[in-house]
């Protein structure tokens, strides 16, 4: 019998299975063709440095608009001289901020000039057109400002004592907190519109006289004087 069972098994022992060879994966998403995590992030890194600083600035629409208005600004402030230009299409030079004493503006164009906070005693403004120009706490002491187109000026602050203002138009004018006018010549001037602290306007109504030849009102009328 155990010689029978010998015989039987080797007789019909069984085959061995074939072996398949193993496919090989070549897609790129293997694990094995990408580098590892730390590495990515390294790879990254030296790209946007080559690539620039602006690169995530650009991919970030706030961040990209925060850096236009920085530029512009830049441009806009990176000569000193510019923040001072006057305003409007006339008189582009510096005006605002500045000494000015005795400078001669007679019959020039100056709407909307700035001259805030400058030293403009003794100037000549003759028959200029300074229509919207800005005084604001600006030192006119002595100035001419006779036959001058000034309605909507800006007097604000400012020193206007002792000025001429003979046959000025100031319809419209600024004057609120301390300006002051004492001592300066109103024949003729138009202060049509004017709001004046009672102090000032006493002390006007006490010197005006004349009519203005440009727009033919009394001075006296337009300060309401009694």
């Amino acid at each position: 019998m155990a010689a029978l069972n010998v015989s039987l098994t080797l007789k019909f022992a069984p085959k061995p299975l074939l072996s398949l060879p193993k496919p090989h994966l070549t897609s790129s998403l293997s694990s094995s063709s990408l580098p590892p995590h730390s590495d990515l992030q390294n790879l990254q890194v030296s790209n946007n440095k080559k690539n620039g600083f602006l690169l995530p600035i650009l991919e970030n629409p706030i961040a990209s608009a925060s850096m236009v208005l920085l530029l512009s600004a830049s441009l806009c402030f990176s000569d000193p001289a510019l923040a001072f230009k006057g305003g409007g299409p006339y008189g582009q030079g510096v005006t605002r901020g500045q000494d000015l004493s005795g400078k001669d503006f007679s019959g020039q164009t100056l709407i909307k000039q700035d001259f805030k906070t400058s030293i403009l005693r003794m100037a000549n403004f003759k028959g200029a057109k300074l229509l919207g120009a800005s005084f604001f706490d600006a030192d006119l002491t002595g100035a001419d400002l006779s036959d001058a187109d000034l309605r909507g000026a800006d007097f604000s602050l400012a020193n206007v004592t002792k000025a001429n203002l003979t046959n000025a138009n100031l319809e419209g004018a600024l004057a609120t907190g301390n300006t002051s006018f004492r001592g300066s010549v109103i024949t003729g001037a138009d202060f049509t519109d004017v709001n004046l602290r009672e102090d000032q306007l006493a002390y006007l109504c006490k010197v005006a006289d004349g009519v203005n030849p440009t727009t033919g009102n009394a001075t006296r009328e337009t300060l309401f004087c009694k």
